[in-house]
Order: C-alpha cells, then sequence, then structure tokens
C-alpha cells in the first residue's frame, strides 16, 4: 500500500501549494479551510464505518461466519451516518459559507458531495481490509490520490484555477478511489452469502454468539463520537490560533500552512488501521491475546521511525518548503516545525492504539480517550500567552494525554482478557 499512500499524501501537499500558487489569497484562505473541513468531517464520520466494517468481516472470516450479512449492515450504518452528517451540514451552512469558506458556496456543495465519496471509499476499504485484500485497499489509495493530484495540476497548468474547481476535484477523489477496488470486494464475497440472517454475523471476541442490537449500536455510536473528536484534535488548532490572530493574518495563514505541512503524514499513515484490525481481530477471537502485542509494536516501531525523520526534514527544510511551496508570505520557525511534527508522531501512535482497541471492542475507552483530548486541547488553546505557541503546547499535550489513555487502557483489557483463560485452566 505503500505507493497508495504516497500518492495520497503527494495529492494533499499539491492540493495546498497550488492553492496558494494560483489563486487570490481570499480565494487560496477559503481553499484551505475546505481542506481541513473535508479532513475533518469525511474521516471523522467514516473511519468508524471503516473500522467496524474491518472488525466485523475479519472476526467473521475468522469463526468461518457468512460475510454479506456484515456487509449488509455496514451499508446501512453509512447511510445512516451519511444523512446525520448531511443535516449537521446543512444546519450549520450559513456560518460554513460566509466565515469559513468566505462566501464560496460552491465549496460547501464541494463538501457535502467529499462526505458522499468518502462514506463510500471507508465503506470499501472496511471491508477489503477485514478480507486481508490489501491490493485493492492499494488501489482504492491509488485511485483517490491520482484523482486529485493529476486532474488538479492539469487545472494549474491550464490557467484555469478557481478555489471552486479545485474543491470539486478534490472531492471526487474518493469516490474514484471506491469505485477502482469494487472489482476485488465483488470477487471475494460469496454471493450466496447475502441471503443469510444478519444474527450470527457480528461475534463477541473469545465467544461464538451474536451481541444483542443495542449494544452494538451503542458501541458504534462512541466509536463515531471518537473518530469526530480525533479529527477534531488533529485539525482545530490553526481555526483557532486563525481567530485569535486577526491583526495578524500573514502569520495565521502561515502557522496554518506549516501546520498542514506537518499533518499530512497523519492522512499518509491512517492505513496502517487496516493492517492492525484484522490481524488484532483475528487474535481476538481466538483468544489468543498474547499476540496483540507483537502485532501493535512493530507497527508502532515502524511509524516512529518514519515519523522522527519527517519531524528532522520539518526542522530542517520546513520553513523553506512553508515559504516555497506553499506560499506562505510569513515566516515559520524550525522549532515550532519540529514540535508540530512531534505532534502528529504521537497521534499516528494513537491511530495505531484506537486500532487494536476497536478490535477489543474498547468503543468507550476510546471515546473517553479522545474526549480528556479535546478537552486539554480547548483549554490549553485559550493560554494568555502567544497564540502560535499555545497552539503547540496544546497540541503537544493532548496528543501525548491520548496515547497515554490508550496505552493504559490496551495493557489493562490484554492483562483481563489473558486472565480469563488463566483461571478457567486452574484446577478447582
Amino acid at each position: 500500500m505503500s505507493g497508495g499512500t504516497v500518492l495520497v499524501g503527494a495529492a494533499g501537499y499539491a492540493f495546498v501549494a497550488l492553492g496558494g500558487h494560483t489563486l487570490p489569497a481570499a480565494d487560496a484562505a477559503a481553499l484551505s479551510s475546505f481542506y481541513l473541513l473535508v479532513s475533518t468531517i469525511g474521516p471523522g464520520l467514516f473511519v468508524a464505518l471503516e473500522q467496524e466494517t474491518n472488525r466485523a468481516t475479519s472476526s467473521a472470516l475468522a469463526l468461518g461466519s457468512p460475510q454479506g450479512p456484515v456487509i449488509r449492515r455496514a451499508a446501512t450504518q453509512g447511510a445512516v451516518l451519511w444523512a446525520v452528517g448531511f443535516l449537521m451540514l446543512v444546519t450549520m451552512y450559513p456560518f460554513l459559507v460566509e466565515r469559513s469558506l468566505l462566501g464560496h458556496r460552491e465549496l460547501f456543495w464541494a463538501i457535502v458531495l467529499s462526505t458522499v465519496t468518502a462514506g463510500a471509499v471507508y465503506f470499501v476499504r472496511g471491508v477489503l481490509g477485514g478480507m486481508q485484500r490489501f491490493d485493492g485497499y492499494a488501489a482504492t489509495l491509488a485511485g483517490e490520490g491520482l484523482m486529485r493530484l493529476v486532474p488538479a495540476l492539469v487545472i494549474a497548468a491550464a490557467g484555469l484555477a478557481t478555489a471552486g474547481l479545485y474543491g470539486w476535484v478534490f472531492a471526487l477523489g474518493s469516490g474514484v478511489g471506491a469505485v477502482a477496488a469494487l472489482g476485488w470486494v465483488r470477487r471475494r464475497v460469496d454471493p450466496q452469502s447475502w441471503d443469510t440472517p444478519t444474527a450470527s454475523a457480528d461475534l463477541v471476541p473469545g465467544a461464538a454468539r451474536a451481541r444483542s442490537g443495542a449494544p452494538r449500536v451503542r458501541g458504534f455510536a462512541s466509536l463515531v463520537s471518537a473518530t469526530l473528536l480525533a479529527q477534531a484534535v488533529a485539525n482545530l488548532a490553526p481555526v483557532v490560533v486563525t481567530a485569535r490572530l486577526t491583526a495578524e493574518p500573514a502569520t495565521a495563514a502561515a502557522f496554518a500552512a506549516g501546520f498542514i505541512l506537518a499533518r499530512v503524514p497523519l492522512f499518509v499513515f491512517s492505513p496502517l488501521q487496516a493492517v492492525v484490525l484484522p490481524a488484532v481481530s483475528a487474535a481476538v477471537a481466538h483468544g489468543e491475546t498474547v499476540r496483540v502485542y507483537r502485532i501493535v509494536r512493530p507497527v508502532l516501531l515502524a511509524a516512529t521511525g518514519v515519523c522522527v525523520l519527517g519531524v528532522v526534514l520539518l526542522s530542517t527544510v520546513g520553513p523553506w518548503a512553508v515559504r516555497t511551496l506553499l506560499g506562505a508570505e510569513a515566516p515559520v520557525s524550525r522549532v515550532v516545525l519540529g514540535l508540530l511534527g512531534a505532534g502528529t508522531l504521537l497521534l499516528i501512535a494513537a491511530q495505531v492504539l484506537q486500532a487494536a482497541l476497536v478490535a477489543l471492542q474498547a468503543h468507550l475507552a476510546i471515546t473517553v480517550s479522545w474526549q480528556l483530548s479535546i478537552v486539554s486541547l480547548v483549554v490549553l488553546l485559550m493560554l494568555p500567552i502567544h497564540p502560535v505557541q499555545a497552539a503547540l503546547v496544546a497540541q503537544l499535550t493532548c496528543s501525548a494525554v491520548v496515547v497515554i489513555a490508550m496505552s493504559t487502557t490496551l495493557a489493562v483489557r490484554l492483562r483481563s482478557a489473558a486472565a480469563v483463560p488463566a483461571a478457567a485452566a486452574a484446577p478447582g
């Protein structure tokens, strides 16, 4: 999947850079807001759908249950999530158009389109990840990245750049990614399984019995809440900095550009969850909790190694990249960019830990972890110091809070799971 993740990352950088270089300042600012909103709303709503579909599909496969009911239920959940998201967007229409998108109504409707395409691609990725068909998963990444990157380059080269045109192309990218992988889904799902009753499809780890509907709905709702909070944690800081720095718009814009530059790896490494989830789900379904550490640890180490390199690059060539590639008019220091990169490293670790907790169905614990994180973020963003300094303190602290909370929860859950078979095996 590395090639696909590179394309998605390149498309993210190119989108921000092309907007900064080919659009007037006001349009570029509106496009940056669009980018942050799309990056918050789509993943915030539908990453939970991918994770839960991945977990349920991999558990069904591990226990020999049919996949059709799992996929059918996931599609229904995705439709409900989209309806809720659409109603939220319509309610916020006046504020978003006038304040965040600076009057660009076409960008609002591009955001609406992005929720449709995001729902489709995260649903498909959940199915493919659960089946461990990572070639198909990579196809969704490649399709999404190419659709966002190539047309945007053509638009810029042809002198046709407008905020709306960039926005429509970006929103369509996820839809192309979903369509690109449909063949893998059709080939792997037994057509006869679609007519199988749903009751046996969603299983409790370590037990061959179905969960009741109400706990399942509550767990999924908690996971959706957690992912929405996670995206807010990842993207809120530059919005608050801009609001506090009304007298220094160039500084606020430069910080937003540096923030986006530092955050792109977070989106690039999101497929790590698709690798961790099915492996942990299968281990838990067979009661092999010891394997969970062996699965999670190397993924965290690999992500750490890559992110440390990213922090070094941000601290050295980052200021040049923000100024030259993203068109920022004010400088951003090496220290600021390096600390933003460190915050990104912690959030990537949180993604991996969250995937393991999803496999353990610790949805409420995930939500509580993100709630603690966002509370610390909001409080620290309001510190009576320079807004950029407050944002740095807030980002590092809230990211550390969620990693500590999730790590502690994972350790407790695994110890408890290991103690159950040990107690059962003890002589009476």
